[in-house]
């Protein structure tokens, strides 16, 4: 192999991101990550492990890793940290009841070493339910002002629909690659 191939493979890897989607168990992260790929979401079952997609999307090799949000599962989150450049948090936004757990979850990963400098992209998802709470309130519900290790952004969305996740995957990609790649 010469050197000229060494490079050119290396600059195809470096366009690669690797996004770890969490969130508590039914906040729709494997709607989203059918949605966005353009699948059918109509058969969707909880997720117990994880899924993860390979896309090309702005230039870049997205490996998009959806991991289960159920209680049993979540200390095993921790083995998909490595390597991690953003973080999509998938919150159910008509889901008042559990905003406490899910804020509390959100934190505890961000102490993570890990997960240290990754982008941090909150999904306020499910805002076509009656009763959803905006991007404000839940942005408020989980102290994201108080977040000061990441850069992050709260978008409000709808898996469903499709509304508003190109925009959020957009400004993930935008930022991780602001912080690592050199644009050419």
């Amino acid at each position: 192999m010469g050197l000229l191939t060494i490079l050119n493979k290396m600059k195809q890897k470096e366009k690669e991101v690797r996004l770890l989607m969490l969130g508590l168990d039914n906040a729709g992260k494997t709607t989203i990550l059918k949605k966005f790929n353009g699948e059918d979401i109509d058969t969707i079952s909880p997720t117990l492990g994880f899924n993860i997609k390979t896309l090309e999307h702005k230039g870049f090799k997205l490996n998009i890793w959806d991991v289960g949000g159920q209680k049993s599962l979540r200390s095993y989150w921790r083995n998909y940290f490595e390597s991690t450049d953003g973080l999509i948090w998938v919150v159910d936004s008509a889901d008042r009841m559990r905003l406490a757990d899910c804020k509390q979850e959100l934190h505890n990963l961000l102490l993570e070493e890990r997960l240290a400098g990754a982008t941090l992209l909150v999904f306020a998802n499910k805002q076509d339910l009656p009763g959803a709470l905006s991007a404000q309130e839940i942005r408020k519900g989980l102290n994201l002002d108080e977040i000061t290790t990441h850069h992050w952004l709260i978008q409000a969305c709808s898996a469903v629909t499709g509304e508003s996740l190109l925009e959020g995957i957009d400004w993930i990609i935008d930022d991780i690659a602001s912080r690592i790649f050199t644009m050419d």
